[in-house]
């Protein structure tokens, strides 16, 4: 389904609770907002769908990648970016990494560690500090 983004900054700023097998909707519901968007937008969280739980979707060169309960373990290569978000007005300053090693579930909440790199590893540094209160 597809639902209305939040721009409630006092709401996007609370942390989000761990992910469980009974979020699986909310990943489908991400994916399908994100789709839904994808002319303006290449990640969300779910708190930008009203959900604090800790679930990403990103745009990993094309195809949609949902991660589940997403932590960053490694990063390198710091940078300064200018950043958008469908939540907030204009764009703002934000100090990424240009690689990021991450550990997240999958849908079948497997544990996955994989590294990222260049514009798929900015959108989800971007969305999990969305999952953890932070907004550029």
């Amino acid at each position: 389904m597809i639902r209305d983004i939040v721009k409630d900054e006092a709401f996007l700023r609370q942390p989000s609770a761990a992910a469980t097998p009974a979020d699986v909707e909310v990943a489908q519901d991400l994916c399908d907002t994100l789709a839904a968007n994808a002319a303006h937008c290449v990640g969300l969280a779910a708190n930008m769908i009203g959900v604090q739980k800790r679930i990403i979707v990103v745009d990993d060169e094309g195809a949609q990648l949902v991660l589940f309960n997403p932590e960053i373990l490694k990063c390198s290569g710091p940078f300064q970016a200018e950043e958008g978000c469908l939540s907030l007005a204009g764009t703002r300053p934000a100090k990424r990494y240009k690689s990021i090693k991450v550990r997240y579930q999958n849908s079948g909440f497997q544990v996955r560690l994989k590294t990222f790199k260049g514009w798929t590893a900015q959108i989800i540094q971007h969305e999990i500090d969305h999952c953890n209160g932070i907004l550029i």
